[in-house]
């Protein structure tokens, strides 16, 4: 069996993403008991502000699938994803492998990785020196609608 290189099979293309503010009620919502509506304070934010770390690296991507369901990533969530992150063992990556873009937890070994569904309905795709991986970046948010 020929030794992989793992670092020689994450690779990252830079992307850029503008930013959109969104209305935010100054102070905390009860999740309990209601409070008074007249102790809220609306006030501007921006969403990009409050989860993005680095703009120019970073971008949304929609998920179709269930693969990450035990992630709490399910089918038609919103990713916020940035590639200014090195990929690590047990991040969850962006990857594009053999022309497939996938969502998957990543297991860094010394000598391959592995990419891990979490839904034990799908079986850990390992990476060899026969596959062509390019980690786009790490998920660092994901976005749901209720």
């Amino acid at each position: 069996m020929k030794k992989i290189n793992a670092s020689k099979l994450l690779f990252f293309k830079p992307y850029k993403k503008s930013t959109r503010k969104i209305s935010l009620i100054a102070g905390e919502i009860s999740a309990g008991f209601p409070s008074p509506a007249d102790d809220f304070k609306q006030s501007r934010i921006s969403i990009d502000k409050e989860i993005i770390k680095n703009k120019e690296a970073t971008f949304y991507a929609r998920v179709e699938g269930e693969s990450m369901q035990g992630a709490g990533i399910n089918n038609g969530d919103l990713l916020v994803i940035d590639k200014s992150i090195p990929p690590e063992d047990k991040k969850i990556a962006v990857c594009f492998i053999d022309g497939e873009f996938t969502v998957k937890r990543l297991k860094v070994k010394k000598d391959y990785i592995l990419l891990m569904a979490e839904n034990p309905k799908y079986k850990p795709i390992k990476v060899t020196s026969d596959n062509q991986l390019i980690i786009w970046g790490i998920v660092t948010y994901v976005i749901k609608k209720m």
